[in-house]
This record gives structure tokens, C-alpha cells and sequence, in this order.
């Protein structure tokens, strides 16, 4: 990494050395605090993967981020095979996102109906499930769930499945939701002030926090509140 070189080089994870990463498996997810460099990874692996900066195939290429620019000029990708299908979707833009697909295809691709005229979260999950059920190659996903109650996380997590069975897809996701994080065979990588470390899901902080407060909700409540 270059020395003395700002954001994103002085965030922890991504200044450890050494930043040597390798997808082996159909689904790889990064979890950590906000501002632990997920986002601004999974930026850096769109546009490796030639991806624009706001999300979508490999056919927008409309913007970057500048943490996005300076991280992926730094790294170097190897593919086996060469990615040339995919999408990615990005957690601060995906309402441009949706507004540009459905003004280019939402007759021919979704329906027939607009997607600025479902909720947040159907128009989220109707465009997952035309991308990852109807094409196939590397999907980098930043925070999809967003937008996403439950129950569609875990209509999302069928999605994933289903393209995996075809072995035909990649996935790499940022997530702070435990239900994605459990999903079944994936590499659950954390970002750390001592780098990117593999650890199983129960280690995660999301799952320690939310299962206190599964266990005794109210003495939870009482507790984050005492003074």
C-alpha cells in the first residue's frame, strides 16, 4: 500500500499488510463497524471488476468515488475466469440506481411496472431477483440489505441459494444483518484494526449484541440505558 497516502490507506483493515484476499468459495461476506472499510472494499472490487461507482453491470460507468479510485489503482485482481458478467449495487446510491434502470428497462425486465412505484424494499428485492435468477457472474453487493425487512432478507437468501445451486455466480457482500451473515458455507470475513481476519458468525458482535437482547429484552433495554 503507498505510505503516508490518507483515506482509504490509513483505515486499519486495509492498511494491514499484507491486503492478499481469495474468493474460494460461492459467497464471501464482510462484516465490521461503520467506518471499517467495507464499503469503500467492495468499491474498490467493482471497479476492478469494471463496475461503475454508483452500481449496475458492467455498462454504467457513469462515476467513482475517489477512495474507490486510489484503492482499486492500488490492488491488483487475478480471475479464474476473467469477470465479464455481474452487478453491483451500492448502499448510498441504489435509489439512482432504480431510477435509471427504470427508465431505461422496467417495462421489458420488471413487470411492466415502474420500479419508483413499488416500497423501497420491493424495488431493492425486484431488482436482485432480475439480476442474480436471470444472469450470472460476480455480484458485489454492499449492504443489501438496507431496505430489506426479514422477510424478504430471507427471500433474498433463497435468491442466493438458488444461484448457487447453478454454479454459475460469485457473491461478495457487506452486510451488517445477522441473517446474511449466517448464511450456510460462506467466508465470514471481519474488519479489523489488525486486518481482515476469517471468523465464524457466532464471534460476530451483531450476533453477541442481538442474542443478549433475544434472551431478556427488557433487562437489555434497561441495561444500555443505565447511567
Amino acid at each position: 500500500m503507498p505510505e503516508n497516502a490518507g483515506h482509504p490507506f490509513t483505515v486499519p483493515a486495509i492498511a494491514a499488510e499484507p491486503l492478499d484476499l481469495e474468493f474460494t468459495r460461492p459467497v464471501t461476506i464482510f462484516v465490521g463497524v461503520n467506518g471499517s472499510g467495507k464499503s469503500t472494499l467492495l468499491e474498490a472490487i467493482a471497479a476492478l471488476s469494471g463496475f461503475g461507482g454508483d452500481g449496475g453491470n458492467r455498462n454504467y460507468r457513469d462515476s467513482t468515488t475517489v477512495a474507490e479510485e486510489r484503492l482499486s489503482q492500488a490492488l491488483r485482481a487475478s480471475w479464474k475466469p476473467k469477470v465479464s458478467r455481474g452487478f453491483y449495487t451500492r448502499a448510498e446510491t441504489i435509489m439512482g440506481l432504480i431510477s435509471r434502470i427504470d427508465a431505461f428497462d422496467a417495462q421489458v425486465d420488471y413487470g411492466g411496472r415502474s420500479l419508483t412505484t413499488r416500497s423501497h424494499g420491493e424495488g431493492y428485492l425486484q431488482i436482485f431477483r432480475n439480476r442474480i435468477e436471470g444472469g450470472s457472474g460476480l455480484f458485489v453487493l454492499d449492504e443489501p440489505e438496507a431496505a430489506l425487512s426479514p422477510a424478504l432478507q430471507i427471500e433474498f437468501l433463497r435468491m442466493i441459494r438458488r444461484a448457487e445451486r447453478r454454479e454459475d455466480t460469485q457473491f461478495i457482500i457487506a452486510t451488517h444483518s445477522p441473517l446474511l451473515m449466517a448464511y450456510p458455507g460462506t467466508t465470514l470475513l471481519h474488519m479489523t484494526d489488525f486486518g481482515i481476519i476469517e471468523r465464524p458468525f457466532e464471534r460476530t458482535d451483531h450476533f453477541r449484541l442481538l442474542r443478549e437482547f433475544y434472551r431478556d429484552p427488557g433487562a437489555f433495554m434497561s441495561s444500555i440505558f443505565d447511567e
